[in-house]
């Protein structure tokens, strides 16, 4: 059975010529299937001659149904992959890892600041570490930002909003906002 019409126009568009596949109907190789028989491009080299290695290399990956990165698919990644468990933990300075004994709180060994800081919540006044409260759930704002966050919470804006309302907030408005601070502490 030749190859149908389809897969001539794809054999051509692969570099095949009509005379190549003159060649290969003769050889026996009339389908993808046969193709598939054949293997590889140096035995596809071995039945047409005349064959380029670059054509019988995109023939051969067309019949074996291999992707081909060179129509500009991502080549897939061949780097090392690696799986830490849930209690590891990182510094938040330089992003050494720390040991099996860490406790939160200890210094890092790589560059001896603290590798969790722990922080304390302006909404319910608990500590720990972390980017989030773990009783209430709030975001914790910067040490330097906890009075002006309590303001804030003072004047009844929600919980979420206080982290996004600081950081969004120029520095005048903190200005505004410390001699509210100043004025509460006399």
């Amino acid at each position: 059975m030749p190859f149908s019409t389809l897969e001539r126009k794809i054999l051509t568009a692969k570099g095949l010529t009509e005379e190549q596949l003159t060649v290969l109907s003769d050889a026996g190789v009339a389908s993808k299937d046969d193709l598939k028989t054949v293997g590889d491009a140096a035995t596809l080299r071995e039945l047409i001659p005349s064959l380029d290695g670059a054509v019988s290399d995109r023939v051969m990956t067309w019949a074996m149904g291999q992707a081909s990165t060179a129509t500009g698919a991502a080549p897939t990644p061949t780097g090392k992959m690696i799986l830490d468990t849930a209690d590891v933990v990182y510094c938040v300075h330089c992003s050494a890892k720390q040991p099996k004994d860490y406790k939160s709180g200890d210094l890092c060994g790589t560059c001896g600041r603290q590798a969790e800081p722990i922080l304390s919540c302006f909404w319910c006044a608990s500590s720990g570490p972390g980017a989030f409260c773990r009783k209430c759930g709030t975001r914790f704002v910067p040490t330097a930002e906890m009075d002006l966050a309590v303001i804030l919470k003072q004047d009844g804006l929600p919980k979420d909003e206080i982290p996004k309302r600081l950081e969004a907030m120029l520095t005048a408005d903190k200005e505004l906002l410390w001699g509210r601070v100043r004025r509460s502490r006399v």
